[in-house]
C-alpha cells in the first residue's frame, strides 16, 4: 500500500470529525473467509466459491442475480463484511449521513409496508423471485449471495438499505446494459481509498489515512457518470420479466423515459412546451443546499462554501418520514411536492341545453340561474414534475382531484374525492393512477406484480401535459349565492386498501398533502369579469393547456378548436400553429395539417418540432424524400430523439434502403433498449440482410415484450364488473352528481375534512 503521510492538521482534522462507529448484532452470518489483505481478490474468490455451495440461481448458473439486471465486476459474490456501513463514512460526511437517514434510500428494505409485500412474493414463488426487488432495494443483501434458499432474510445490512457504499461502489452504468433498469449496474467490491497505483484498497482504512490523502479518497469513491442521469435509470426503470412472472415481459416504471421525453431533458422536440435547460434527476431530487447552523447538520467535509449536494433525495415518500419521526424529511417533502409541480385550472363552464362555452373562467361574463345543469371543466397541468405523476408504483400511489361546490351557508352542493370514514377514496374520484388486474380478472390491490396480466387502465398524468376533468352540478333552486368552487390536487403516499393491509390495522393513518388548490366564486345572476388571479396562467397559456387535455382525450375537434384560440392570442407563437397541425394530423386532415405548419415554420424555419410533424405529413401523402431530409433536420438539433430516429428508420425501410434503416433502429435501441417498434422492424430488417442470429434474437424480444391480445379480456371483465371506477378507464367522462352522490359511505360535509397539509 505504501508509505502512509501523517499530517498534524489532518490528523487533528480527523479526530474533530470522527464519532463513534455503529456495532451491529450479527443476524445472516456470511461464510466464514481467512482474510489476507495482501490478497483480496484470493480472498473473495474463497467467499464466493463457499457462497456457491448452497447458492440455487434457479435460472441461469451464469446470471446468478436474475430476475435482477444486476452484477459484480467479476461476476462473483461480495462479502458484505468488506463492505463499510453508513456509521463509518459519518465519521467525516455528518450532514449527509444525517440526511441519508432519513431519506427513502437509507429505508429502502426495512420499512414495513415493503417487507410485507415482498414477504409475499417470497411465500408466494420463493426466495430467488424477490432478487427481483432486492437488486435496489438491498443490494447488499443481493450481492453477498444471501438470496437464496435455506437461509434466513435478516442481515446486519438490512436497516441501511441503499448505504453509502452501495451508490459509490457502482462501476458502470453508462451503457445499454444499464437503460433496460431492474438494478442494471455493476457493483465492485467497496473501497474508500486508492493506494498511489490507483489500486482500491477493500475494507475500513483508518479517517486520518482518507484525510490525509483526500485526491485518492475521492478516486475511489466517485466516478463522473454519478452526475448523469442514466445513473439513475439503472434501479428508476424495471420491467416485469418472465423470469419473474413466469408469463412474458411487461413494462413497470419507466421515469428515464419519461424523463428523455419531456422538456426537462432537452432530448426530444416534441414536448407541447420548451425549458430554457436541461433539468436531470439530480438538478431536482440533489439540490445543493446550506449546511444547518447547529447540529449534524451543520458540518461536513463534503461540503463546498459552506454547502451540500442533498442526500435526501427528495420526492414524494411521506410515510417513511412520519413512520420514522423524522420531521424536517417531512417538512421538506410536503413543501416539495408543493414547489409549482401542478397547476389547477376552474377553465370553463357549460350549461344544459347551452353550446356556450363559457371560457376562460374569469376572462368571460356569463350568468347563472337556480335550477340551472352546469358542467365545469378543471384543467390539471402537470408543469413541475420532469417524469408522470404518479410515478413508479402507482397501483398503490394515490394522487386525485377533490372538487367541491358549496353555497353561502356552506351547503355542500357537489363533492367529489372525498375520504370515507375508514380512510378509503370515494371511487369515483378522478385518481391519477392505474389498475393491475391478474388472469382471474381481479384486481391486484397488494401489488401483487408477478401475477399481472393486464392495465385496466392508467389515467397517470405525463411531464408537460394537462388533463380535462369534468364534473356536473345542478344549483339548488333555494341555494344562497355566491357559490364558491374548489379543485384541488391531494396526495397521500399509499392508498388505504394497501396500506391497512401491509400494517395490518384499519384506517392506517397517513399524511395527506394538498399539493395545489384553485377557487373561484360563481354569483347567482350575472358575473363580470374578473381582474387575473396571479396564480393563474396567461390567458393564452391556459387555452394552450385545455387544448393539450383535449388532444390527449382524443378529442381532436375541439382541440384544434382551443389552438385557434392561442394562434389569435399568441400569433408570434410557433407552436400554437404546430398544435393546430398536430390536432389535424390525428384527425387525419393532411392538407389542413401542412398549412398550419407552414404558418410555424414561416415564424421559425428550423423549429424541429414543426419539421417533426411536417415530415409524417410528408410521408403520408407519399413524399419520402422530403419527409427523410426533414426528419434527418431534425435529428441535427436532437441527435437523441427516438421518435425522430424511429419514424427516420421506418421511411428509408420503406424506400428499401435496409442498411440506413437498420442504423436507425439501432441508434432507437441505444437511447431504449426495449422500443417496441425497433424490436420489430429490426427482426424484418436483419432477416433481409441474411443476419439471420440477430433476427432469431430481434423477433423473439419482440415476441416476450409485444402485448398479449388475450390479456384486455381480463381488463373488460373487470370493468364491467366493476361500474363505480369503469368510467375512469374512459378519454372523455363527466362525473355526474347521480354517480358520485350515489358511492356507499358517509360523505364529509367540509371540505377540510378530506385532506390537509399536514400529517393527520
Amino acid at each position: 500500500m505504501g508509505p502512509r503521510t501523517q499530517n498534524s492538521r489532518v490528523a487533528l482534522a480527523a479526530l474533530l470529525l470522527c464519532g463513534a462507529a455503529y456495532t451491529f448484532s450479527r443476524l445472516w452470518t456470511p461464510p466464514a473467509v481467512a482474510h489476507a489483505e495482501e490478497n483480496p481478490a484470493a480472498t473473495r474468490k474463497i467467499y464466493s466459491d463457499k457462497v456457491s455451495e448452497h447458492y440455487f440461481a434457479h435460472f441461469d448458473d451464469k446470471s446468478p442475480f436474475l430476475p435482477s439486471n444486476a452484477t459484480t465486476d467479476t461476476g462473483q459474490f461480495i462479502d458484505p463484511n468488506t463492505i463499510p456501513n453508513a456509521a463509518y463514512c459519518s465519521h467525516c460526511h455528518q450532514a449527509a449521513h444525517t440526511q441519508w437517514r432519513q431519506s427513502a434510500h437509507a429505508n429502502s428494505f426495512r420499512a414495513p409496508w415493503y417487507r410485507k409485500n415482498v414477504q409475499l412474493l417470497m411465500d408466494t414463488k420463493g426466495v430467488e423471485y424477490a432478487r427481483h426487488c432486492e437488486g435496489c432495494h438491498n443490494p447488499i443483501a443481493l450481492v453477498s449471495g444471501s438470496m437464496t434458499k435455506g437461509v434466513e432474510q435478516k442481515r446486519k445490512s438490512d436497516d441501511d438499505g441503499i448505504t453509502c457504499l452501495v451508490c459509490h461502489s457502482i462501476q458502470k452504468a453508462d451503457d445499454r446494459h444499464s437503460q433496460r433498469g431492474i438494478g442494471s449496474y455493476t457493483m465492485a467490491q467497496p473501497a474508500v481509498l486508492v493506494d498511489e497505483a490507483g489500486a482500491p484498497i477493500i475494507g475500513k482504512v483508518s479517517d486520518i489515512e482518507i484525510l490525509s490523502h483526500l485526491d485518492r479518497h475521492s478516486k475511489a469513491v466517485m466516478k463522473p457518470f454519478y452526475r448523469d442521469p442514466e445513473y439513475c435509470t439503472v434501479c428508476h426503470k424495471a420491467a416485469l420479466p418472465t423470469t419473474l412472472n413466469d408469463y412474458k415481459w411487461q413494462r413497470a416504471i419507466f421515469l428515464s423515459d419519461e424523463w428523455q421525453l419531456s422538456s426537462f431533458a432537452k432530448r426530444s422536440p416534441l414536448p407541447f412546451y420548451v425549458k430554457d435547460t436541461v433539468s436531470t434527476c439530480q438538478t431536482c431530487h440533489m439540490v445543493r443546499e446550506k449546511l444547518a447552523a447547529t447540529g449534524p447538520e451543520a458540518r461536513d467535509a463534503g461540503s463546498k462554501n459552506g454547502t451540500l449536494v442533498s442526500h435526501r433525495w427528495l420526492g414524494a415518500n411521506t410515510l417513511i418520514p412520519t413512520y420514522y419521526s423524522y420531521p424536517d424529511q417531512l417538512a421538506k417533502t410536503e413543501a416539495f411536492l408543493q414547489a409549482g409541480v401542478f397547476n389547477v385550472d376552474l377553465f370553463s363552464l357549460e350549461k344544459e341545453n347551452d353550446p356556450t362555452l363559457i371560457a376562460p373562467l374569469g376572462s368571460t361574463p356569463f350568468s347563472i340561474a337556480p335550477n340551472d345543469l352546469i358542467t365545469a371543466s378543471v384543467v390539471i397541468q402537470n408543469k413541475g414534475a420532469a417524469h408522470s405523476h404518479v410515478p413508479e408504483q402507482r397501483d398503490i400511489y394515490e394522487s386525485w382531484v377533490e372538487f367541491q361546490v358549496t353555497d353561502a351557508t356552506g351547503k355542500v352542493i357537489e363533492h367529489s374525492g372525498f375520504l370515507k370514514p375508514d380512510g378509503a377514496l370515494d371511487e369515483r374520484a378522478h385518481s391519477f393512477t392505474n389498475r393491475l388486474i391478474n388472469d382471474q380478472s381481479g384486481l391486484n390491490a397488494h401489488h401483487e406484480v408477478w401475477t399481472n396480466r393486464v392495465v385496466a387502465y392508467n389515467n397517470t398524468i405525463q411531464s408537460g401535459r394537462s388533463q380535462v376533468v369534468r364534473y356536473q352540478f345542478k344549483v339548488p333552486s333555494d341555494a344562497k349565492g355566491p357559490l364558491t368552487v374548489t379543485a384541488q390536487v391531494n396526495y397521500r403516499r399509499f392508498n388505504q386498501t394497501f396500506i391497512d393491509w401491509a400494517m395490518n390495522k384499519k384506517h392506517y393513518p397517513q399524511p395527506v398533502v394538498v399539493m395545489t388548490t384553485r377557487t373561484r366564486t360563481l354569483s347567482i345572476g350575472a358575473n363580470a369579469p374578473t381582474p387575473p388571479d396571479p396564480a393563474d396562467n396567461k390567458e393564452w397559456m391556459r387555452w394552450n393547456n385545455y387544448g393539450i387535455g383535449l388532444h390527449d382525450a382524443q378529442q381532436y375537434a375541439a382541440s384544434e378548436a382551443a389552438f385557434q384560440h392561442v394562434a389569435k392570442l399568441r400569433p408570434d407563437y410557433p407552436d400554437a400553429f404546430t398544435n393546430i397541425a398536430l390536432a389535424d394530423f390525428q384527425w387525419e386532415r393532411y392538407d389542413a395539417s401542412r398549412e398550419a405548419i407552414a404558418k410555424a415554420l414561416k415564424l421559425a424555419p428550423t423549429n424541429a418540432r414543426a419539421l417533426y410533424y411536417l415530415a409524417l405529413v410528408e410521408r403520408n401523402q407519399g413524399d419520402l424524400d422530403a419527409a427523410i431530409v426533414d426528419l434527418q433536420a431534425v435529428l441535427k438539433q436532437y441527435p437523441l430523439s427516438r421518435d425522430a430516429h424511429r419514424e427516420l428508420g421506418f421511411s428509408f425501410y420503406q424506400q428499401h434502403k435496409y442498411d440506413l434503416a437498420k442504423a436507425e433502429y439501432e441508434a432507437v435501441q441505444g437511447i431504449d433498449p426495449d422500443d417496441l417498434a425497433a424490436h420489430y422492424n429490426l427482426a424484418i430488417l436483419y432477416r433481409r440482410l441474411g443476419l439471420k442470429p440477430q433476427a432469431a434474437a430481434e423477433a423473439a424480444a419482440f415476441k416476450d415484450q409485444k402485448d398479449d391480445p388475450l390479456a384486455a379480456t381480463f381488463a373488460l371483465t373487470f370493468l364491467r364488473n366493476h361500474n363505480e371506477i369503469a368510467e375512469e378507464s374512459v378519454p372523455w367522462h363527466v362525473h355526474t352528481p347521480n354517480g358520485i352522490l350515489s358511492a356507499p359511505g358517509a360523505m364529509p360535509q367540509t371540505f377540510s375534512q378530506s385532506a390537509t397539509g399536514n400529517a393527520q
